[in-house]
């Protein structure tokens, strides 16, 4: 046993391996699972650390088995509560395979995504990349080069990838609208860069196609609150009786502004939302929205980056589908 700095003894590895009367080798391969290891030996082991009280280091563990128990995660915006559910979900089930989540912010900033994703893959085990915003043919470059690596809402080459049907779930969305009469709608569209933007605009452009009796107009805005609330004079010129919001976020920023102009919700317009968080429902009326499944999206990204880690041939790509869920925020067409 060695001394401490505060006077107290402090067990080490060989300590435990004098009371198991085996090499230090031996313990850290028991220790750490090894199964080379003899049962009986591994039990010994097992048994002279119960009984010193020993606590391997995590340090010292790390170094053992070449891995630092942390994987990163990147995501474009941390104040985006849909990224936040990801997050949780992700990070308990990390956490039940004894690793720690890493977790960095792009800031909606393709150059800081970039850099992010690079430098936080060469101090962990891995990396996940959450709706990443780079082009696809600079994702498609850069993953080989970041394995072991797992996406989340985008897709390239063999990386493994989970991610939630946005173009269905807007589908249904509009389908919504149109059966309650609603033939003039906009919609505020998100991040020019986004993919999930990119799949709402061909939902759109798909159901126009389909019910040329709807005209759904599109309004540049952003993916926060006050992107939806500066996009509430635009909406209310625009003639519209009802109004697709990007996500969430976007929909409670316009619900708050137009009732601010005496716009009456859902009487003379009606408002959707996406992604479905906490708040959706709590707003005045409940936000009519599509519910995205995020933590079940977190815990099967890390189901797949623990069967890298292990070796073991990941899951195959999953894809969730938001379900629609109407509440007060919409009702039929003035």
């Amino acid at each position: 046993m060695t001394r401490r700095n505060d006077g107290a003894t402090r067990v080490t590895i060989a300590d435990v391996a004098a009371r198991a009367g085996v090499s230090l080798s031996t313990v850290s391969r028991a220790l750490n699972g090894n199964p080379t290891v003899d049962p009986a030996l591994a039990e010994r082991v097992k048994d002279a650390a119960a009984a010193l009280d020993y606590t391997a280091s995590p340090v010292a563990r790390s170094l053992v088995l070449g891995r630092t128990q942390t994987v990163a995660v990147v995501v474009p915006d941390l104040g985006n509560p849909t990224f936040q559910e990801i997050l949780r979900g992700l990070s308990r089930a990390a956490a039940a395979d004894d690793y720690h989540v890493l977790v960095a912010d792009s800031a909606e900033s393709v150059d800081e995504e970039r850099v992010l994703a690079g430098t936080t893959r060469r101090r962990t085990d891995g990396v996940i990349l959450c709706a990443p915003r780079l082009p696809q043919d600079e994702l498609d470059r850069l993953v080989g080069g970041l394995r072991p690596v797992v996406l989340i809402n985008r897709s390239a080459g063999e990386a493994p990838s989970v991610r939630a049907d946005y173009r269905s779930a807007l589908t249904a969305e509009l389908e919504h609208l149109h059966d309650l009469g609603h033939r003039r709608v906009v919609y505020l569209a998100g991040a020019a860069g986004s993919v999930a933007n990119a799949a709402r605009l061909d939902a759109i452009a798909e159901f126009v196609a389909a019910h040329p009796d709807t005209q759904v107009s599109e309004i540049p805005c952003g993916v926060d609150f006050e992107a939806g609330a500066e996009a509430g004079a635009a909406v209310l010129a625009s003639g519209a009786t009802a109004a697709l919001a990007f996500n969430d976020l976007v929909a409670m920023g316009l619900l708050s502004a137009v009732q601010e102009s005496g716009c009456r919700i859902p009487a003379d317009l009606s408002i959707v939302g996406f992604d479905d968080i906490p708040f959706a429902r709590y707003t005045t009326p409940p936000l009519t929205t599509a519910a995205v499944p995020a933590a079940e999206l977190g815990a099967q990204a890390w189901a797949r980056m623990h069967d890298l880690l292990e070796g073991a041939e990941p899951g195959h790509p999953l894809t969730l589908r938001p379900e629609l869920t109407v509440r007060g925020s919409t009702g039929p067409a003035a």
